[in-house]
């Protein structure tokens, strides 16, 4: 025995020992010497004490392939995860647990739409020659270099670049980012199963003039009759419709399967650039923080590009060698979501005589089919068939359980659109003049971004880019579409001349958060709330403040919002009658009077956000049930929802079912204060000094494999207390759940 112990103990030292010299060898270099072959001359690569390299190159080609060399050098295993994630080819290396994954991105055909995409690239062109000398870059390290402890750890064997793997990162970034795909179930579940009543919460009202001025409290619900009416309903309600179903199931795979990937999604920003005749140095200022999630290694790759001609200090993500981030000392410019809805979901009618065959346009067309085989390590490989239909796949094909309803077909812009964005973001990085930042801008089809440019020389503009689709008019896109009574046919696209765009606007500023944009026409798309650009907007519109870097990067750290008064006004008579002592009442007062400042030392944030997550919880929770208010909290439309129904005392919402009685708003207020509270203290114990936002919002950076205990306290960074919060310009942004709140995304501030 003891024996076995001394040779167990020694094998355990033993593979340490490798691990460590694999993890040495692997990390990257940062000094002397490399041999890199096509290189026409010597590349200087000079690493700051930030670790961001500085390249500097006698020609474009060796400058992209010294990129791609040592953006492979510090983050090769994140381009391998991100192009098998795209591609579906993740549980070749992880297992089975990663099949459900797979499964939704062959369904999706990103590969297939990568590959088209890289065919339609012109390789002679300054851009596509660009590419290629960064895969080639890429290639090189992988090929000559000690590999990255991971690829050890999941004997990944290595396989060149391509083309296609870029794009279809790019596909899956643009994935990421559709709102779309987490809000349509959610929104038809709740019109159909609980009525146009419930729904209207939901509303979407368009704001020609934008989200600069505070929305005003008026209730949005029927009166009172109509809401005892609403209460005589049966539980039952309306049954779902069986694409619902296969929506919601999809909606719930697809969300779990990436939670289980582990890769960062992007969400939200912010960026503002402002105009010389409001600045310190009379020139304009830029500034952008990217809202993204958070993990190891960062999403974001900085670098410093040189060669004569040109200069970018930039912000890459894997596999792209263009910046969709930068700066240099004449122009630079920073991206947010546009927030547009760029997906329907399709309901198709199928021939009864023929499966394969749906009814489109007045006749019957054949749906295409394709065969995928997925490789599954430590098991036989799987084969699923994929049927695609004229708007896109059919998604219901891949769920574990379909409904014996209609196919349900994803439309998607990005399948739609020629999209050349590695020609758009080449020109991008080298729009020295508002014409070339134009029609850059205007090569962006897909994913919709905002882009916010400023020149030294004077120019400020911003353009809301993206192909936005032409549907039937009385059409709701946040509902499913059938496709028989023409719903989902498409009258072509926008000309970009009438996107939402500012060009050096008279206000001496533009600014964009992710809002509703302003705009004659109404734009479909699942907006954030208006409340951090309304806030970003007062602040710029000082007159006497002169702008300058220090100043512009407090206003990225605000942590303050309005978003929580306008709740609270509307509840205070409420919230002051639950109030059950004289502390309560205190503690309510305290809540009244916040200025809605997300300091990590302040108290009031953990009560005011358990408080909003409790209100949504007992007024929504009974009529949706555990599954859809989960669905429901992780979309946008909820945070637009809230103060809505916080001001409607005579929404249905507020009566619960299966009661005899109608309950009030009072009722359910009253009863949101005391859950808050007992989970309050049970969290974080009786004594409310010691309830500061700093103990319980925290964020830590995870590694794909830090999922895994005990690999999390290897590859994983944190917990860090952190300030901020959901929707203010410090987004440090949570997810709507009761406390303690680990933040999922935020912002890196750039300026």
């Amino acid at each position: 025995m003891k024996k076995f112990a001394i040779g167990a103990l020694t094998l355990a030292l033993g593979a340490v020992v490798v691990l460590l010299a694999l993890w040495h060898a692997g990390l990257p270099q940062r000094d002397g010497k490399l041999t890199v072959s096509g290189l026409s001359a010597t590349v200087q690569v000079h690493y700051d004490d930030f670790g961001v390299p500085h390249i500097q190159a006698q020609n474009d080609s060796d400058l992209y392939r010294a990129l791609g060399f040592v953006h492979a050098q510090d983050r090769l295993f994140q381009m391998e995860v991100l192009r098998r994630l795209a591609k579906g080819e993740l549980a070749a290396i992880l297992g089975p647990k990663l099949l459900d994954t797979d499964r939704i991105f062959r369904t999706l055909g990103l590969r297939q739409y990568a590959e088209q995409a890289a065919a339609r690239l012109d390789l002679d062109s300054p851009a596509g020659q660009a590419m290629q000398a960064y895969l080639d870059g890429i290639n090189q390290f992988q090929s000559s270099r000690p590999l990255p402890l991971e690829f050890h750890l999941l004997r990944i064997q290595p396989q060149a670049f391509t083309v296609a793997d870029c794009f279809s990162v790019a596909a899956y970034m643009a994935y990421s980012f559709a709102a779309g795909f987490r809000t349509e179930p959610v929104l038809s579940h709740i019109n159909d199963e609980l009525g146009p009543a419930y729904s209207a919460l939901f509303d979407r009202p368009w704001q020609s003039d934008g989200v600069w001025r505070q929305p005003a409290a008026v209730p949005l619900s029927a009166p009172p009759v109509a809401l005892a009416q609403q209460a005589d309903r049966t539980d039952s309600g309306h049954v779902a419709t069986p694409e619902v179903r296969d929506a919601l199931q999809w909606l719930r795979w697809s969300q779990s399967a990436m939670d289980v990937a582990g890769l960062p999604v992007l969400e939200g920003s912010n960026a503002w650039a402002i105009s010389g005749q409001r600045t310190a140095s009379g020139r304009p200022l830029l500034a952008g923080d990217p809202h993204i999630a958070y993990a190891v290694p960062a999403v974001w790759y900085e670098a410093h590009l040189s060669s004569p001609g040109f200069e970018l200090y930039g912000h890459f993500l894997a596999l792209n060698p263009m910046a969709l981030l930068g700066h240099n000392r004449a122009f630079g410019w920073s991206l947010t979501m546009f927030q547009n809805d760029d997906t329907d979901l399709v309901a198709l009618s199928v021939d009864p005589h023929n499966p394969n065959r749906i009814w489109h346009q007045g006749k019957w067309v054949d749906l295409t089919l394709r065969e995928e085989t997925i490789a599954v390590k430590g098991e036989d490989s799987v084969v699923i068939e994929v049927r695609s239909s004229p708007h896109g796949p059919v998604i219901n094909d891949a769920l574990p359980s379909p409904s014996n309803g209609k196919p349900l077909a994803l439309w998607w812009s990005l399948y739609h659109t020629p999209n050349p964005i590695v020609e758009a973001f080449y020109q991008l990085n080298r729009a020295d003049t508002l014409d070339k930042a134009r029609h850059a801008a205007s090569l962006i089809h897909a994913p919709g971004l905002n882009v916010v440019w400023a020149h030294a020389g004077g120019d400020i503009a911003w353009w809301a880019a993206a192909r936005l689709p032409i549907r039937p008019e009385g059409v709701d896109p946040s509902r499913i579409l059938d496709d028989a009574r023409g719903e989902a046919h498409k009258l072509g696209f926008l000309p970009f001349e009438r996107n939402p765009q500012e060009e050096n606007p008279a206000r001496g500023f533009v600014v964009s958060a992710n809002q509703q944009p302003a705009a004659a026409i109404p734009i479909a798309g699942y907006y954030n709330t208006g409340d951090r650009a309304r806030r970003l907007f007062h602040q710029l519109s000082q007159d006497a403040v002169r702008w300058d870097t220090a100043l512009s990067q407090a206003l990225q750290l605000d942590g303050q919002t309005d978003y929580f008064a306008r709740i609270w006004r509307s509840l205070a008579d409420e919230l002051r009658a639950a109030a059950a002592n004289d502390e309560e009442r205190m503690w309510v007062e305290l809540l009244l009077a916040w200025d809605g400042n997300h300091g990590a030392d302040k108290i009031a944030p953990t009560l005011a956000n358990q408080l909003a997550f409790d209100l949504l919880q007992q007024a929504m929770a009974d009529e949706l049930g555990p599954q859809w208010m989960a669905l429901l909290l992780r979309t946008r439309m909820v945070d637009m929802a809230l103060p809505r129904l916080a001001a409607d005392a005579h929404s249905p919402w507020w009566d619960r079912r299966g009661t005899p009685g109608v309950e009030t708003r009072a009722q359910v207020v009253a009863d949101a204060w005391r859950a808050s509270l007992a989970h309050l203290k049970s969290q974080l114990g009786p004594v409310v000094q010691n309830w500061a936002w700093g103990q319980v919002h925290s964020l830590t950076h995870v590694h794909p494999l830090g999922r895994i205990s005990p690999l999390d306290r290897v590859f994983n960074v944190g917990p860090f207390a952190v300030a901020g919060g959901r929707e203010m310009p410090n987004n440090q942004s949570h997810p709507l759940a009761a406390a303690p709140w680990r933040v999922s995304y935020g912002h890196r501030p750039g300026g």
